[in-house]
């Protein structure tokens, strides 16, 4: 299976059970490895036939930036099934990370894994 990947995307969007998470945007960053389809871009060299990873940041963007999520287990569930319904990857790796919510700790996330490898 060939597979794209996004790596270190930084998002804002309300994340949190708290009151205060509820008000103020936070960055997350958010790590993809999407497997394609099929293969037929290796071949074809043509943009219509891969997935156009711009059009997946632009859909995630406003996604995330349109709702509040209480867990970050919730909100990679969500973007998972984007990648698995609406731009038809068979598996996806999604890593989604709060930065410096943890004292002493860079960053504190989850990743999920979801679909079938070929």
């Amino acid at each position: 299976m060939d597979i794209i990947f996004l790596r270190e995307l930084k998002v804002d969007t309300l994340i949190g059970v708290y009151d205060w998470e509820r008000l103020v945007p936070q960055t997350l960053q958010i790590d993809l490895d999407i497997g394609l389809p099929n293969n037929l871009a290796c071949q074809s060299d043509d943009i219509a036939d891969a997935l156009d990873y711009s059009d997946i940041v632009r859909h995630l963007k406003e996604v995330l930036a349109s709702r509040h999520f209480n867990l970050l287990e919730a909100l990679a569930e969500h973007i998972a099934q984007i990648l698995l319904k609406d731009f038809n990857a068979p598996w996806v790796r999604v890593s989604v990370a709060k930065l410096q919510a943890i004292r002493g700790s860079k960053m504190v996330g989850i990743s999920i894994e979801r679909g079938q490898i070929k």
